[in-house]
């Protein structure tokens, strides 16, 4: 690991580069032995994260650009503009939608560790019971790897990248 700090990106420029009607994460925190996880996602004009929880980690999320709203689990709304920061704590339920502009935001979490293919674990109830686990695959982001909690994902909520059409 390299202990020395050093500028990964330029938010402005990045932000500036984008596709205004791309979508899906613009960068990503990469380095190797980091403690942290970090995206910067871009969401055209109307677009949106579907309603989602995410129940191990707490999110910070910071406007870059565009405007939106926030949906809360409770019925709330939060509006978005850039230099607004959130804090999404775990267990919280949400949902994001792009205003007119689009919307580009960062979010920071704790890393989550990456999500391995193995054999299923069995245990005496499990064997009681019989048949098999069941294959999740189609709930793993193609982009961050990340296990959506949604049953049938459109978009991962981390990253923005879309889910292939089942």
């Amino acid at each position: 690991m390299n202990a020395t700090p050093q500028i990964l990106a330029v938010l402005d420029e990045i932000v500036a580069s984008a596709d205004p009607g791309g979508r899906g994460a613009l960068w990503r925190l990469a380095e190797q032995g980091r403690e942290l996880d970090a995206n910067v996602v871009r969401l055209p004009p109307g677009a949106g994260v579907g309603e989602h929880q995410e129940n191990a980690l707490d999110v910070l999320f910071v406007v870059l650009a565009g405007a939106g709203r926030l949906r809360t689990g409770e019925g709330g709304t939060l509006e978005l503009a850039p230099t607004t920061v959130l804090w999404l704590p775990r267990t919280s339920r949400r949902a994001l939608e792009a205003g007119p502009e689009g919307l580009t935001y960062l979010t920071v979490h704790r890393r989550r560790p990456g999500l391995t293919v193995g054999p299923a674990v069995r245990t005496p109830s499990y064997a009681d019971e019989g048949g098999e686990a069941p294959c999740m695959l189609d709930l793993v982001c193609p982009g961050c790897g990340r296990l959506s909690a949604d049953r049938e994902p459109k978009f991962c909520s981390a990253c923005g990248e879309e889910f292939p059409a089942r």
